[in-house]
């Protein structure tokens, strides 16, 4: 385990006492759906995880819940590494949603942490991000251009990021990391 995760998650720990975060259940999905449609301002996200989950492509699904309300939401989904090389277990963060009135509150944090330490345990090797640059970096990710991966969409160097959850597992390999379908449909 990183000891910058475990630092950080138990930081977060304790000073979110109310939040739990766990596994998203079939109750979940319009809670989800809702925190996803009001963070972005708009369906596109909440279509996204509604496609993903629908044509079975969660890898992992967690919801912050505060008081029994659920105020937070972080999926990853399997991607792959053009060419050919997909003798590794990879997977794309996407989305991440709080609501608006809970952000800036350490929640997002929280969840991504967790996921991370999710992906860990699910022996995912590494996951790639297509999101700000100055939030992600917090959590070990860096530009994905310095390991030789590209993105398949027409994205700046600094957005599209990846973390690798085993030390060195991207040494010699290169390509064009692809989402899972369902992120062309929405």
């Amino acid at each position: 385990m990183d000891w910058r995760i475990s630092a950080r998650w138990w930081e977060l720990l304790s000073s979110i006492t109310k939040m739990i975060v766990r596994k998203e259940n079939p109750g979940d999905i319009e809670a989800i759906r809702h925190v996803n449609e009001m963070a972005f301002g708009g369906p596109s996200e909440a279509d996204l995880v509604d496609a993903l989950r629908r044509h079975g492509k969660v890898t992992i699904s967690l919801v912050a819940e505060e008081d029994s309300q659920i105020v937070g939401h972080i999926l990853f989904s399997p991607v792959t590494l053009e060419p050919g090389i997909n003798a590794f277990a990879a997977v794309g963060l996407a989305p991440l949603a709080v609501l608006p009135q809970f952000q800036n509150q350490g929640i997002g944090s929280l969840l991504v942490v967790a996921g991370l330490e999710q992906c860990r345990a699910a022996g995912i090797d590494w996951v790639v991000v297509l999101g700000h640059p100055s939030y992600y970096p917090r959590f070990g990710f860096v530009p994905a251009s310095r390991f030789g991966v590209k993105c398949v969409y027409n994205v700046s160097d600094e957005t599209f990021m990846l973390l690798e959850l085993r030390e060195g597992i991207m040494k010699g390999h290169s390509g064009i990391v692809n989402y899972q379908p369902q992120f062309n449909e929405v």
